[in-house]
């Protein structure tokens, strides 16, 4: 009996090991950008070491095309907003407003879908999830192609390539986690920086590409990039073991609860609200989400109201390729700066890069020139880099690591309903622009 509660008491030593692993390793494979609750389980496990390279090279170069080629998509949607006005309906007042809603949507999704895609992650592994979100993303994209109406590309476009682009891209960081350690920030630096490659090549391509085949076949071409995505995603193999328990099935036929009380306990461990117990968490979150307002607004707008502004129709993508070149590089900066600053004093670092962020923002209809929104473009870039990165050591520093990861996820959930509502409200339900001071 003795020998049988010390082994006991060790099992149970030993999971809550594996626990805290997996909140440590979330916080390195998210790179500052998402940590999901999928997260590499017992990262420390005993008797196993992560091969530093190897086959995982090969993770990185999938997910380096994964996160590129989802975002650089999302981002270069002001290239996208043009051709879909040109397809649609010139008399119609409303089109900016309705139009917006398509890029919107998309956006919105990928944080709307992340508590979910946790759980998916957890439950089913980072290859099956990421491949089927692949799949999915690809359906709306190549089914956008078949449409003309804004409706229904709320639906292929928002809906369809938005909540398939949140269930491929988390698996994608967290993967990251299962083949590296000691060599984590490399990995996850080689794929920040190959990410922000396809954000500043997406708009020229598609300013090649809508010109000379169409909105349609460009949808198409859009949508090979998530075909390939599908079959890099089966590189994503588990290094761990299921953090599924071989006896649970068993011990689920033998639980005398009810299955409303298992399955009341089921929403409990995976939607458990204790992080907004902290004061300051929830001050931080609720803050965060209400300041994302404008903030999707400069990748949707800005392209059109140049063209319009400035009658730069040839060299309007520019903007868009500077926001992607220096926002990669204050992705990789925020790091080591970061790292300096200890506790939760990372909050003003945020704050101060939101704050010039905004003001970058305001100085755009203010410029008289087209150099001049050329260099507000590229300290957006940067304060944007800096913003988003830090955004996962801010929650494990409020929350600690073993509620990190569900903290950040409630954080994108929060933050999906004004990223969704910023562009078509900047946009205008009469259509109208915001005129530059004369």
């Amino acid at each position: 009996m003795a020998l049988r509660s010390q082994e006991q008491a060790l099992s149970e030593k030993g999971a809550l090991e594996d626990e805290g692993e997996e909140g440590e390793g979330g916080e390195a494979a998210a790179g500052g950008a998402v940590v999901a609750r999928g997260g590499p389980p017992g990262a420390a496990a005993q008797g196993f070491t992560p091969p530093e390279g190897g086959f995982g090279w090969v993770v990185v170069l999938a997910a380096t095309w994964c996160n590129g080629s989802i975002f650089g998509i999302h981002n270069s949607f002001g290239m996208l907003y043009v051709l879909l006005q040109d397809d649609g309906a010139a008399e119609d007042p409303s089109l900016k407003f309705k139009t917006a809603w398509v890029g919107s949507l998309g956006m919105g999704m990928i944080f709307f879908c992340s508590p979910i895609v946790s759980i998916f992650t957890d439950r089913i592994g980072c290859r099956t999830t990421a491949a089927s979100g692949a799949a999915i993303a690809f359906i709306g994209l190549f089914s956008s192609s078949f449409t003309k109406s804004l409706e229904v590309r709320y639906f292929t476009y928002g809906v369809l390539f938005g909540c398939g682009s949140s269930f491929a891209f988390q698996p994608s960081l967290v993967i990251l986690g299962h083949y590296f350690k000691r060599r984590l920030g490399l990995a996850n630096g080689l794929v920040t920086a190959g990410s922000c490659v396809f954000s500043m090549g997406l708009p020229f391509l598609l300013k090649i590409v809508g010109r000379a085949i169409g909105l349609a076949h460009t949808f198409q071409v859009l949508s090979a990039f998530m075909l390939v995505q599908i079959f890099l995603s089966l590189t994503f193999r588990p290094m761990f073991p299921s953090t599924s328990d071989p006896h649970d099935v068993e011990h689920v036929k033998l639980d005398s609860r009810s299955w409303r009380q298992q399955c009341a306990s089921q929403m409990r461990k995976y939607f458990s609200l204790r992080v907004f117990r902290k004061k300051t968490y929830r001050i931080w979150a609720f803050g965060i989400a209400t300041a994302v307002l404008g903030y999707f607004v400069p990748y949707m707008h800005l392209v059109k109201y140049v063209e319009e502004e400035f009658k730069e129709t040839e060299r309007a993508w520019i903007l868009l390729l500077c926001i992607g070149a220096t926002s990669g590089v204050g992705r990789l900066a925020s790091g080591p700066i970061s790292d300096l600053i200890h506790g939760p004093k990372k909050i003003y670092l945020q704050v101060a890069s939101f704050i010039l962020l905004g003001i970058m923002c305001m100085m755009i209809p203010q410029c008289q020139e087209f150099w001049g929104v050329i260099i507000v473009c590229l300290f957006l870039g940067l304060c944007d880099g800096l913003f988003i990165t830090i955004m996962a050591p801010i929650a494990f520093e409020l929350v600690g690591p073993m509620q990190a990861s569900q903290a950040i996820g409630y954080l994108l959930g929060l933050m999906a309903i004004p990223m969704t509502a910023g562009p078509p409200i900047a946009g205008g339900s009469d259509g109208r622009q915001p005129k530059r001071l004369q």
